[in-house]
């Protein structure tokens, strides 16, 4: 068996990953990213202005597990709304979708923030700024299990 196809059966799930819209800032993706590869995930890297449309192809094209959307320019909350029903037009409708950094350019109370984008906009999870990546690769991996349990168990 080749190495490839040993980490790839080891992985512990395959995440897309990348700055939305017209974000350049890629400092915290790229730290998740390389947190998500210690941590045992395959991660797809989209980099910097990313669309949805990038998103949604990759997560198809790989079979992802996860979409892990940043934002430092505060844009997320243009960029994001439309994303949960084009997973579900692109038969992808119960991928994970975490987002996080500063989501929006206003700083509304954290609270009504997570609220929005997990309520309003069907995200899975967000993180604040200071988020650091134990707590979303914690979260990933309960939630991936759960999935697959979910799958299994025909449901």
């Amino acid at each position: 068996m080749s190495t490839a196809t040993n980490a790839e059966t080891q992985s512990k799930g395959t995440i897309v990953t990348g700055a939305i819209g017209d974000d350049v800032h890629v400092i915290g993706i790229r730290l998740m990213e390389y947190a998500l590869r210690q941590s045992g995930f395959t991660v797809v890297s989209l980099g910097p202005l990313a669309s949805q449309k990038e998103f949604i192809e990759t997560a198809v094209e790989t079979a992802a597990d996860a979409l892990f959307v940043s934002s430092l320019n505060g844009h997320a909350e243009m960029h994001l709304p439309g994303l949960r029903g084009a997973c579900i037009e692109a038969g992808i409708g119960d991928i994970l979708i975490y987002a996080g950094g500063q989501l929006t350019i206003r700083r509304p109370d954290w609270e009504d923030t997570k609220r929005h984008f997990l309520k309003d906009l069907g995200l899975s999870r967000v993180y604040p700024p200071s988020t650091m990546p134990d707590e979303p690769i914690r979260d990933l991996e309960a939630d991936i299990a759960a999935n697959r349990m979910s799958a299994k168990k025909g449901v």
